[in-house]
């Protein structure tokens, strides 16, 4: 239980939920938020362990900052957990891109920039996990997400990737990929682009409304998602991909189905764009 957990997000969500389950269970944690006293509920019965701060992954002086002062304070960082991140409802044509960007700079850039930040440390002690905080939605599009999609899907490629690169330096790297649980990710969290655009009523603005009318009433218990984020931290062996929930088994497979069934049904016309053998 020495291991030191540094969690973004923690103000709701998985990131709360998860860093209450990885105090409780002995380890030490640095707990964020973009404001410190929305976590300090969390640290305050913790003062040995628990370690509370400010970070906005947007701002790079704040990540720098924030890494700094858990290294201070701890010693190392053990577990990166890159939970921050927000969603964005609209059509693809419907979508403003002040908000995509925006939604990019946290969900993909932030992300990026804290792993940057955080692997020196990792590569000097040839040790560490990194947990990516992804979505079946970087897995399986839906729509009225379509830009949320396209982040995920970034944060899917980005930690298959750094997998490769550091796994002969003793860092592990899972993606967490979960479907629709008790968060506020479909509730404040998540804008709606303010253009409607009628022809999407059937499509877009249908699973929009799914969405939000599910919005706390998602089968996903976050408690539950915390303690299973932690078995793979303690596994020997843990996945490159840990999908949470009943509904992400369901879409990822269904993936798998589609994907094989264009692979197979075009195989002549994939093999044929060679050169001839």
């Amino acid at each position: 239980m020495s291991k030191v957990w540094f969690i973004t997000g923690c103000s709701t969500g998985f990131g709360r939920n998860l860093a209450k389950e990885v105090l409780l269970k002995g380890y030490k944690a640095v707990v964020t938020s973009r404001k410190k006293e929305d976590v300090l509920d969390i640290t305050a019965d913790y003062p040995e362990t628990a370690l509370a701060l400010q970070l906005d992954v947007t701002k790079k002086e704040e990540i720098t900052a924030a890494v700094s002062a858990a290294v201070n304070h701890f010693g190392t960082i053990d577990v990166l957990v890159n939970n921050a991140g927000i969603g964005y409802f609209g059509a693809i044509e419907e979508s403003e891109e002040e908000e995509i960007r925006r939604m990019f700079e946290i969900n993909v850039f932030g992300l990026g920039n804290m792993t940057t930040a955080v692997l020196p440390i990792m590569r000097k002690q040839k040790s560490g996990h990194i947990l990516n905080v992804a979505s079946i939605g970087g897995l399986v599009s839906f729509p009225a997400v379509g830009y949320y999609n396209a982040t995920k899907y970034a944060v899917d490629g980005l930690s298959e990737s750094l997998a490769k690169e550091v796994a002969h330096l003793g860092i592990k790297v899972t993606i967490i990929a979960p479907s629709g649980f008790r968060t506020d990710w479909a509730g404040r969290s998540a804008k709606n682009s303010s253009i409607v655009i009628d022809d999407y009523a059937p499509s877009a603005h249908q699973n929009k409304n799914n969405f939000r009318g599910y919005s706390g009433n998602q089968p996903g218990d976050p408690e539950r998602a915390a303690k299973a984020i932690i078995k793979v931290v303690e596994s020997e062996h843990p996945p490159l991909r840990l999908l949470l929930g009943v509904a992400a088994l369901k879409n990822a497979r269904l993936k798998l189905e589609q994907l094989k069934t264009d692979f197979d049904n075009w195989e002549a016309t994939t093999i044929g764009a060679d050169f001839p053998a």
